[in-house]
């Protein structure tokens, strides 16, 4: 027989390898509730009753917390269990520890069958948890049937209110007529060739520039051969 169950624990970091307990700390340890198989049945039958207030989409989750732990102190004691106190966070950590484990147990059952699950609150969880949200749906809807409110809904035609669809302005298409298509390809024939000049007269001015460098460094040699041959003299 193999049950599964995953404990949350916080953690936290420790500065140095020696460890100091206060007083503080073992009286907190002390305070802490402690969950007997009683009390986690009581909390485990209060949070599935209490799922669909959990499930919207607009609620405080504090405040539920601390009605899960008024009613697990109430059936508590009127079970003749006197003097404990649970709170809410406690109730919240707990409920969180059972919900890791009854999913790895809801994998175990989907491999395996459930037969091959032992764990005691996988049961009750599942019968909650373990539905989907068309089968809530028809649950409500059954409960619903044969009340005003059902059969209102019922009777009830909708009529389905398509979107509009947005008003596609078309621009006419304005065909050109040969002439004005002559006169464009005219025109970028031009363009080309006015650019065709100016690089054409970009490269002769490129080409001038070093014929008047190489002119000025060959006389330049000269005079300076001149010189020499004068100071040899």
């Amino acid at each position: 027989m193999e049950v599964l169950e995953t404990i949350v624990i916080h953690s936290t970091e420790v500065e140095g390898k020696e460890t100091v307990v206060c007083s503080v700390d073992i009286d907190k340890a002390k305070a802490e509730f402690i969950w007997t198989l009683q009390a986690t049945w009581h909390l485990v039958n209060t949070r599935l009753e209490m799922d669909q207030a959990f499930d919207q989409p607009v609620c405080k989750k504090k405040k539920l917390w601390e009605m899960v732990a008024e009613k697990v102190i109430a059936k508590l004691r009127e079970s003749e269990v006197t003097n404990v106190t649970v709170k809410a966070y406690e109730c919240d950590l707990k409920w969180r520890n059972l919900l890791a484990t009854y999913r790895k147990n809801a994998e175990r059952a989907k491999r395996l069958g459930v037969n091959s699950v032992h764990w005691e609150f996988f049961k009750a969880m599942h019968e909650v948890l373990g539905k989907s949200r068309e089968e809530v749906e028809a649950q409500r809807r059954a409960k619903l049937s044969g009340t005003r409110v059902g059969n209102a809904m019922a009777s009830k035609r909708f009529t389905p209110i398509l979107p509009t669809p947005p008003a596609t302005s078309v621009a006419p298409c304005s065909a050109r007529p040969p002439q004005d298509v002559l006169q464009l390809y005219m025109e970028l024939q031009e363009r080309k060739m006015n650019m065709w000049a100016q690089q054409k007269a970009l490269e002769e001015r490129k080409i001038e520039a070093i014929n008047n460098l190489a002119q000025a460094i060959s006389s330049l040699a000269e005079k300076n051969s001149m010189q020499m041959s004068k100071d040899g003299h």
